[in-house]
């Protein structure tokens, strides 16, 4: 008999309930802020050939269905056969995951009635694995020997027995062990716990079951999905960006051009048009570039539907190896994701067209994280801050842009709070609070950005990397572009301006460092703006009566303005 679609539902929720089990296991028993307050992790069910079941609610959209590669990865090194209970692999090799090599996988198989169905994958931001910089990736390294360690699919549990020749290497060779080591182990606690719901499907409907509900679910989202491909007018549509260099060499811009063909329920991406690989760091894997892809294609086809297999299968990407997004080894990649916002924007801007009435204008099109490290005066130990600053999205069709809110591809991750930062590292954090006129001025403004101002009480090296400062959140349909990132530093009393990317800078008590993100575009022209809206953005502190002046005088909003504040 077929499988009845009540089956299919129950099967459908308790996967989609062991993935968002599995997260709430990571975060109440992961060591570092980057993952239990930060969430920059992933959660995924896939089968043995890669495919996604499930995953959870919140992960980062850059993460899309993208932890199918590991599993591949270790059947091609161990082969089937050579895969058994109890076993945990650990990868973050960039020609397999294509990212910097902090987002550490980690994976277990699940085996029903002696048969492997399927297994439970982690992946999460350790906040080290060795090199030579501390924290994020830094723009000072030539290769990807320089960024860390680079483990593929290693055994580090066979059969329940723990490999402590490996794990005592990676202890050796990171500087925070504690912290990484408790991310492992939390991170085999999740699958566990993955493991164990399976279980319990499996055991009331059978294996065989199981895996007819799981292609049914598969098929009923890729039908949605292609449905809401067919509602895109079929055509070839291409733009164009830059992102403003690749932190090695700062006179060159790095092309970033797309093309996408709509045809029936299929479309495709097609970046040939993409940089080739460049010297400095913000190369990523293929897998990285597949990733981008997919935020595009989920948010324009089913951006409140669940993640699974299906949600891909009507989209084709045409990457080249040898791309900035498919960088051969030993490209170095610790700013992988740094283009990645602004491809995103890209493909949705060449949609525009298209889709009128539901692209944006660009919003901040960078990651926006800092790192702060040092020696701790109080306890003489090492430490390493690691936080993500939101910012500006562009004006919408119908609605102003979301403000201090992170990248397209960062979907739920959080910043720490400064409250938090303070109790645990030698840092007074004098200002957090929205970067005033950043967004971009139209019917529609663009999302604010944030400014955070921190004051050292040591000495202390920082390190931030951002882009699109050449080349601005955009304004579509007549829109203003919006403020771009800023970093200063103020000593001496005299603020001074650094470069986009930089690493390892010292700063000492009494300086100050400034953190400015981007504003997001603005949507349509500013004669259109609702005085009441310009009003409010002023009473608000999102918009100076001084920047108001300049942006829509002689617009004819000031003239619908009866109470005479800005005449």
């Amino acid at each position: 008999m077929p499988i009845d679609p009540i089956t299919v539902e129950i099967i459908r929720c308790a996967l989609k309930a062991a993935a968002n089990e599995m997260s709430a296991v990571l975060k109440k028993t992961a060591y570092n802020m980057m993952i239990y307050e930060v969430q920059d992790y992933c959660v995924s069910i896939v089968d043995h050939q890669g495919r996604t079941l499930s995953q959870n609610e919140g992960a980062l959209p850059i993460f899309l269905a993208d932890l199918g590669v590991a599993v591949e990865d270790g059947i091609t090194v161990y082969g089937v056969e050579n895969i058994r209970r109890g076993d945990v692999f650990l990868v973050n090799h960039p020609e397999i995951c294509g990212q910097h090599l902090n987002n550490m996988v980690v994976y277990t198989p699940f085996f029903w009635e002696g048969q492997l169905l399927c297994f439970l994958a982690v992946r999460a931001h350790w906040i080290d694995v060795g090199g030579a910089s501390t924290g994020f990736g830094s723009s000072m390294t030539r290769d990807v020997y320089e960024e860390g360690l680079q483990i593929r699919s290693v055994k580090i549990y066979s059969a329940g027995e723990p490999n402590d020749e490996v794990l005592r290497l990676i202890e050796d060779n990171i500087r925070f062990p504690e912290s990484s080591l408790g991310d492992l182990r939390a991170q085999i606690a999740a699958c566990r716990t993955g493991e164990e719901r399976l279980e319990q499907i499996c055991r009331k409907y059978g294996g065989e079951r199981f895996q007819e509900a799981v292609q049914t679910i598969w098929d009923q989202t890729d039908k949605l999905v292609r449905e809401a491909v067919r509602a895109i007018p079929d055509g070839i549509y291409q733009a164009s960006s830059f992102l403003d260099d690749d932190g090695k060499d700062f006179s060159k811009t790095v092309p970033i051009q797309v093309k996408v063909e709509v045809a029936g329920d299929n479309l495709t991406i097609d970046f040939s048009g993409v940089s080739e690989q460049v010297p400095g760091f913000i190369n990523c894997g293929s897998s990285g570039g597949m990733a981008a892809a997919r935020v595009a294609f989920k948010a324009l086809t089913s951006p409140h539907g669940e993640v699974n297999e299906g949600s891909f299968q009507a989209l084709k990407v045409i990457l080249p190896a040898g791309k900035l997004l498919s960088a051969r080894r030993p490209a170095p990649i610790g700013g992988w994701s740094l283009s990645l916002p602004t491809v995103l924007d890209t493909i949705l801007r060449a949609l525009a067209p298209a889709l009128p009435q539901q692209i944006p204008a660009a919003h901040k099109g960078d990651m926006g994280g800092y790192a702060i490290f040092g020696t701790h005066p109080k306890t003489g130990r090492r430490y390493v801050c690691q936080n993500i600053m939101g910012g500006g999205w562009g004006g919408r069709p119908f609605e102003d842009g979301a403000s201090a809110a992170v990248s397209m591809c960062q979907g739920d991750v959080k910043n720490t709070p400064i409250e938090l930062q303070e109790l645990y590292y030698p840092l007074l954090y004098e200002r957090h609070a929205l970067r005033a006129d950043s967004g971009g001025a139209g019917r529609f403004r663009g999302g604010i950005g944030v400014e955070v101002t921190v004051r050292p009480l040591c000495d202390l090296f920082v390190s931030r990397n951002t882009d699109r400062i050449q080349c601005p959140p955009w304004g579509l349909s007549g829109g203003a572009d919006g403020m771009t990132n800023l970093t200063l530093i103020k000593h001496n009393g005299k603020a001074e301006k650094l470069p986009g990317k930089f690493s390892h800078i010292l700063v000492k008590p009494g300086e100050m460092v400034t953190f400015l993100t981007a504003g997001g575009g603005g949507y349509g022209p500013a004669s259109q703006r609702d005085p009441d809206a310009l009003r409010r953005d002023i009473a608000l502190g999102y918009v100076s009566e001084e920047k108001a002046k300049k942006d829509y005088k002689g617009t004819g909003v000031m003239e619908r303005w009866n109470n005479g504040v800005l005449e």
